[in-house]
Protein backbone atom coordinates (compact mmCIF):
# COMPACT_ATOMS: atom_id res chain seq x y z
CA UNK A 1 0.00 0.00 0.00
CA UNK A 2 2.72 2.85 0.74
CA UNK A 3 4.88 1.19 -2.20
CA UNK A 4 2.13 2.45 -4.53
CA UNK A 5 1.73 5.80 -2.43
CA UNK A 6 5.49 6.21 -3.06
CA UNK A 7 5.04 5.22 -6.91
CA UNK A 8 2.77 7.69 -7.30
CA UNK A 9 4.10 10.45 -5.53
CA UNK A 10 7.48 9.96 -7.94
CA UNK A 11 5.04 9.42 -10.67
CA UNK A 12 3.66 12.85 -10.25
CA UNK A 13 6.90 14.68 -9.10
CA UNK A 14 8.21 14.02 -12.50
CA UNK A 15 5.02 14.88 -14.46
CA UNK A 16 5.50 18.16 -12.32
CA UNK A 17 9.08 18.33 -13.39
CA UNK A 18 8.86 17.57 -16.87
CA UNK A 19 5.70 20.48 -17.48
CA UNK A 20 7.99 22.82 -15.92
CA UNK A 21 11.18 22.48 -18.00
CA UNK A 22 9.33 21.95 -21.01
CA UNK A 23 6.69 24.47 -20.41
CA UNK A 24 7.84 27.07 -17.92
CA UNK A 25 4.72 27.69 -16.90
CA UNK A 26 5.98 27.80 -13.84
CA UNK A 27 9.49 27.94 -11.99
CA UNK A 28 10.79 24.85 -10.56
CA UNK A 29 14.60 24.11 -9.87
CA UNK A 30 15.17 20.71 -9.18
CA UNK A 31 13.68 17.31 -8.54
CA UNK A 32 13.77 17.50 -5.43
CA UNK A 33 11.18 20.53 -5.53
CA UNK A 34 9.11 18.28 -7.57
CA UNK A 35 9.06 15.53 -4.73
CA UNK A 36 8.18 18.14 -1.93
CA UNK A 37 5.27 19.98 -4.71
CA UNK A 38 4.01 16.49 -5.66
CA UNK A 39 3.88 15.74 -1.70
CA UNK A 40 2.05 18.57 -1.34
CA UNK A 41 -0.50 18.24 -3.73
CA UNK A 42 -1.66 15.06 -2.79
CA UNK A 43 -2.33 16.01 0.51
CA UNK A 44 -4.18 19.58 -0.28
CA UNK A 45 -5.95 17.27 -3.11
CA UNK A 46 -6.72 14.89 -0.14
CA UNK A 47 -7.95 17.90 2.43
CA UNK A 48 -9.15 20.67 0.19
CA UNK A 49 -9.81 19.26 -3.18
CA UNK A 50 -13.07 17.81 -1.77
CA UNK A 51 -14.78 20.54 -0.25
CA UNK A 52 -13.90 22.82 -3.25
CA UNK A 53 -15.72 19.79 -5.38
CA UNK A 54 -18.75 20.26 -2.85
CA UNK A 55 -19.49 24.15 -3.21
CA UNK A 56 -18.76 23.87 -6.61
CA UNK A 57 -21.27 21.20 -7.37
CA UNK A 58 -23.63 23.29 -9.23
CA UNK A 59 -21.35 24.82 -11.56
CA UNK A 60 -19.32 21.51 -11.94
CA UNK A 61 -22.61 20.00 -13.56
CA UNK A 62 -23.55 22.82 -15.65
CA UNK A 63 -20.35 22.91 -17.19
CA UNK A 64 -19.72 18.46 -17.25
CA UNK A 65 -17.32 18.52 -15.04
CA UNK A 66 -14.55 20.93 -16.96
CA UNK A 67 -14.96 23.17 -13.92
CA UNK A 68 -12.82 20.63 -12.40
CA UNK A 69 -9.92 21.79 -14.00
CA UNK A 70 -10.24 25.27 -12.87
CA UNK A 71 -10.15 23.31 -9.05
CA UNK A 72 -7.18 21.80 -9.99
CA UNK A 73 -5.54 25.13 -10.93
CA UNK A 74 -6.46 26.53 -7.69
CA UNK A 75 -5.58 23.42 -5.95
CA UNK A 76 -2.00 23.73 -7.63
CA UNK A 77 -1.97 27.43 -6.37
CA UNK A 78 -2.54 26.84 -3.18
CA UNK A 79 0.47 24.52 -3.28
CA UNK A 80 2.47 27.89 -4.99
CA UNK A 81 1.81 29.61 -1.91
CA UNK A 82 2.61 27.36 0.45
CA UNK A 83 5.96 26.45 -0.89
CA UNK A 84 8.09 29.24 -1.96
CA UNK A 85 10.27 27.36 -4.37
CA UNK A 86 7.11 26.18 -6.18
CA UNK A 87 5.85 29.66 -8.03
CA UNK A 88 2.96 29.80 -10.66
CA UNK A 89 2.58 33.59 -12.30
CA UNK A 90 -1.27 33.25 -12.23
CA UNK A 91 -4.54 31.71 -12.29
CA UNK A 92 -4.85 30.74 -16.24
CA UNK A 93 -1.16 29.80 -15.59
CA UNK A 94 -2.26 27.60 -13.29
CA UNK A 95 -5.29 25.90 -14.68
CA UNK A 96 -3.25 25.22 -18.11
CA UNK A 97 -0.47 23.98 -15.76
CA UNK A 98 -2.48 21.30 -14.27
CA UNK A 99 -4.71 19.88 -17.12
CA UNK A 100 -1.02 19.20 -18.18
CA UNK A 101 0.37 17.99 -15.25
CA UNK A 102 -2.77 15.68 -15.19
CA UNK A 103 -2.69 14.50 -18.95
CA UNK A 104 1.31 13.80 -18.61
CA UNK A 105 0.42 12.06 -14.98
CA UNK A 106 -2.25 9.88 -16.37
CA UNK A 107 0.37 8.69 -19.18
CA UNK A 108 3.06 7.72 -16.93
CA UNK A 109 0.50 6.32 -14.66
CA UNK A 110 -0.57 4.05 -17.53
CA UNK A 111 2.97 3.43 -18.04
CA UNK A 112 4.05 2.45 -14.99
CA UNK A 113 1.07 1.27 -12.74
Amino acid sequence: MIELFVIKIFILALSIYLIGKITLLYRIDDFLTAIITAFLLALVNAVIRPILIFFTLPITFITLGLFLIFINGFCLMIVSRIFPRFRIKGCLTSTIAAFLISLVNLILESIFI
